[in-house]
């Protein structure tokens, strides 16, 4: 059983940054792949970025290159560097996590005011 809780959710205005953190509970959290997704009112949930077990990276097409994902297994902890906002960023952001089963977090909430 995996636990996630995000914190660093906020409203900012284009161009700013912000850096969401994920805390995990439970063990075996190195062999997890961990990432996050985000959704938007009225949209599906979307990939925004995963960092497998190994440490090999995958982002959405509209965040690379302005997002940065990582890791720091010995202290169950995930992180989401977002630099150059935009409006169409906001959404509530969820930390997830997979092994044989996915865990979800809760979600934190990114606005980006234009």
């Amino acid at each position: 059983q995996v636990q996630l809780v995000e914190s660093g959710g906020g409203l900012v205005q284009a161009g700013e940054s912000l850096r969401l953190s994920c805390a995990a509970s439970g063990s075996m959290f190195s062999y997890f792949d961990v990432g996050w997704f985000r959704q938007a009112p009225g949209k599906q949930r979307e990939l925004v970025a995963i960092i497998s077990r190994a440490g090999s990276t995958n982002y959405g097409d509209s965040v690379r290159g302005r997002f940065t994902i990582s890791r720091t297994n010995a202290k169950k902890m995930v992180y989401l560097q977002m630099n150059g906002l935009k409006p169409e960023d906001t959404g509530v952001y969820y930390c997830y996590a997979k092994l044989n089963l996915a865990y979800w977090g809760q979600g934190t909430q990114v606005t980006v005011s234009s």
